[in-house]
């Protein structure tokens, strides 16, 4: 492809080999120039950038305990980012990742409260089954409607975002709701048993390691085996995969069982890890954000949770913006937005060489 403006010609040509520091270097200048434009955005709201990023990284990474938190809020970005990247290395453009965390939080608490006088050895392995089931069940819906209906993914997913949301207010404020909560909207606590235990001296659960085993799983998943290859033809043209005889109907089911399920665990974790109850807003959009942190992994199961320290980081050290300057949080989002801006704008030098000369 060539663009001509006035005298000047750029050409894209397509690479055949992508060099692997490509894959590093582009989401590191993505983030560096991110946060220069927004340093522009802090100006305009009065604030200095540089005392504002000190606040940021102080409140983040500056301590033990800074740091122990924002491996708390990395641990659901984890989970929802690797549901939403196999499902997007398929094609499926699952925006749907927040609802899948709700209602594995719904369903996490039905299974803890149901069987709530089993030991911890029964209750917790359940709870992760349930949950697991509950969010793929919910994550193939869409692709249902996508292969039979036509349907867009990026609406029913999305729309499918509120209905969960919208469960979780109904159970918390209604049959769930907890009497002694002192009109607090919440479930009654989980039993003793069925809490996910922490790392000693913090609140680090151990779905952290959850996390990182699934990370290692989906990897070898996607690059060893039959299944992995069909999602990535299929992620590349599905023409073309139907004509190599590939079920993709099977196959998109299945990856949105498999993604679904893993972003539902995320929110197992958080009710069972982290608030020992369901709670309205469970969630504070770990799922949306997820999206961001799966697009700057460049869809890497095994690169998501160093994506998901730094967006736990942005998240946790927002509220050290927030203390320090009283700002808005949209201001951190604004520079959340800013990074995957630029990440898939200067994904065009991962996936073409560019070649600018003068015209004669």
């Amino acid at each position: 492809m060539v663009v001509r403006l006035g005298s000047i010609e750029i050409e894209f040509r397509k690479r055949g080999t992508r060099p692997r520091y490509l894959a590093y270097l582009v989401p590191f200048v993505a983030v560096v120039v991110a946060l220069l434009v927004g340093s522009v955005v802090l100006v305009s709201a009065g604030v200095d950038p540089l005392t504002a990023y000190l606040a940021l990284f102080n409140t983040a990474f500056g301590n033990s305990y800074s740091l122990s938190e924002t491996i708390v809020k990395a641990i659901p970005l984890m989970l929802a980012a690797m549901g939403t990247a196999i499902t997007f290395l398929a094609g499926f453009w699952n925006i749907g990742a927040e609802g899948q965390l709700q209602i594995g939080a719904l369903a996490a608490t039905w299974a803890t409260l149901t069987f709530s006088g089993a030991p911890a050895f029964v209750i917790i392995p359940w709870t992760m089954l349930v949950t697991f089931v509950a969010g793929g069940a919910w994550g193939m819906i869409p692709a249902f409607f996508k292969v039979k209906l036509g349907a867009d993914e990026i609406l029913t997913t999305l729309m499918m975002n509120y209905v969960a949301i919208l469960a979780v207010f109904y159970f918390v404020y209604g049959p769930w709701r907890d009497p002694a909560a002192y009109g607090n909207p919440r479930t009654p606590l989980l039993p003793e048993s069925a809490r996910i235990p922490a790392i000693l001296g913090t609140r680090i659960h151990l779905t952290l390691f959850v996390a990182l085993g699934i990370a290692v799983l989906l990897y070898w998943l996607l690059t060893r085996t039959k299944f992995g290859l069909e999602i990535r033809i299929i992620g590349g043209n599905k023409d073309a995969a139907k004509y190599a005889g590939i079920n993709v109907f099977k196959n998109l089911l299945l990856v949105t069982l498999i993604g679904g399920g893993i972003a539902a665990l995320a929110g197992m974790g958080e009710v069972a890890g982290l608030h020992y109850t369901l709670p309205k807003g469970i969630s504070p959009g770990y799922g949306y954000t997820a999206v961001v942190v799966a697009w700057l992994a460049r869809l890497n199961p095994v690169a998501i949770p160093a994506s998901a320290f730094l967006f736990g980081g942005l998240l946790n050290g927002g509220y050290g913006i927030q203390m320090v300057f009283a700002v808005p949080i949209a201001l951190v989002n604004a520079i959340q937005a800013l990074v995957l801006f630029f990440v898939l704008a200067l994904s065009i030098f991962y996936e073409y060489n560019i070649v600018v000369r003068r015209r004669r």
